[in-house]
């Protein structure tokens, strides 16, 4: 059987997307997500958990997802897990990470970065490949996703 590494997750950011760029000049965003479920116990009684996720995009995406979303806004991300080790410096033990490299990401909130609500326009003929995006528009959900590699 093959190996699979795919993750896809739905959830808010915990804190502002961060861009910066590498030595060579690649740009790369961290961001954290906040993802949660709801489950009842054997006793009846309603329980709620949040998972908190590092991750990281590369070149275009990390440049959208800077410009576009913010701390809370609601995003699907897909990508694949790495984990990262390496050694502490002042205790000189061993550190892990486990995060996610986004492949791509939709934007979920009706609003963009500033919080003002994004002007989609109506393509009620449903097809979108006649519609004209504007400037500085936010991508939509129903869009197909926006991709990229990361340089490595």
């Amino acid at each position: 059987m093959a190996d699979l590494n795919e993750v896809r997750l739905i959830g808010r950011l915990t804190r502002d997307p961060e861009l910066r760029a590498t030595p060579s000049g690649h740009s790369v965003c961290s961001f954290g997500l906040a993802t949660g479920r709801k489950y009842k116990s054997q006793d009846g009684t309603q329980h709620e958990e949040t998972t908190f996720v590092d991750c990281t995009a590369w070149g275009k995406t990390a440049e959208i997802v800077e410009k576009y979303i913010k701390k809370g806004s609601l995003v699907f991300v897909g990508g694949r897990l790495k984990l990262d080790t390496w050694e502490d410096r002042q205790t000189g033990q061993k550190r892990s990470k486990l995060q996610i490299v986004v492949e791509n990401v939709q934007f979920l909130d009706s609003r963009n970065k500033d919080g003002n609500n994004r002007d989609v326009g109506n393509n009620s003929s449903g097809n979108s490949n006649n519609w004209q995006q504007p400037k500085q528009q936010a991508p939509q959900s129903w869009m197909e996703p926006i991709l990229s590699d990361p340089p490595f």
